[in-house]
């Protein structure tokens, strides 16, 4: 589970990144609005923590943004604005929860958990994963691509329903080894397993037809998306 803090003062970012990672959440800290926006534009996580007054872009222009281009990864305000008419406009923007500084750790982890199993039994709900003219069946676990099914292996239909989930966003080779084959401690890392994997996923969806889907980012990783680039 990979968390954004977007948080301009050191020490609460510290902090919060110090006791999340005792939790063994995964924590990656932007100091400004600017950068988290940059972020979540070139990473996937699973959740933000975004303050609202920020250096630069603040955090609701942040938001406000992100919801524009089509963003659903949760988020959770964590700012110091204490007002029914700010709480109002946080939510109002698309956050989906609000917890007014100072709280307490024991709360911020709960509301963490919450919102996380809000956004769980919400993807649970879908059924079917679409991309250009790929679609993908979660029940039946069919993929058929231009009106022809396309036969894959157990570990090939998770690795394309992961990509899927997070079409158009780049997944590293990281968040891959810890999600879809579950390794957490890279020790031996599945690089050459997850590039095989791909490679092989590749030649099925993209090798007969004209549009590419999946596509490899040069040092970062894989990304699906229905746009000739």
């Amino acid at each position: 589970m990979h968390i954004l803090v977007i948080e301009d003062e050191p020490k609460v970012a510290g902090a919060l990144k110090k006791g999340l990672e005792a939790e063994n959440y995964m924590v990656s800290v932007a100091g400004s609005g600017e950068d988290g926006f940059f972020r979540l534009n070139t990473e996937v996580f699973d959740l933000v923590l975004l303050d609202l007054m920020l250096p630069g872009r603040d955090g609701i222009e942040v938001l406000t943004a992100l919801r524009k281009q089509g963003f659903d990864t949760p988020v959770l305000i964590l700012t110091a604005r204490d007002s029914v008419d700010d709480r109002v406009l946080g939510l109002d923007s698309g956050a989906d929860d609000y917890l007014v500084k100072p709280f307490a750790f024991p709360e911020l982890l709960a509301r963490i958990r919450l919102v996380l199993r809000r956004e769980k039994k919400e993807k649970e709900q879908v059924l079917k994963l679409f991309l250009a003219d790929l679609d993908l069946d979660l029940v039946t676990r069919k993929v058929v691509r231009h009106d022809q099914e396309i036969e894959l292996t157990a570990r090939e239909f998770e690795l394309l329903e992961y990509l899927l989930r997070y079409k158009g966003n780049i997944v590293s080779r990281e968040m891959l080894s810890r999600d879809v084959w579950q390794v957490k401690d890279r020790s031996t890392p599945l690089d050459n397993v997850i590039d095989v994997h791909i490679a092989r996923l590749r030649r099925k969806i993209d090798g007969p037809f004209k549009l590419k889907l999946l596509k490899t980012v040069r040092g970062l990783g894989f990304t699906v998306n229905g746009e000739v680039i």
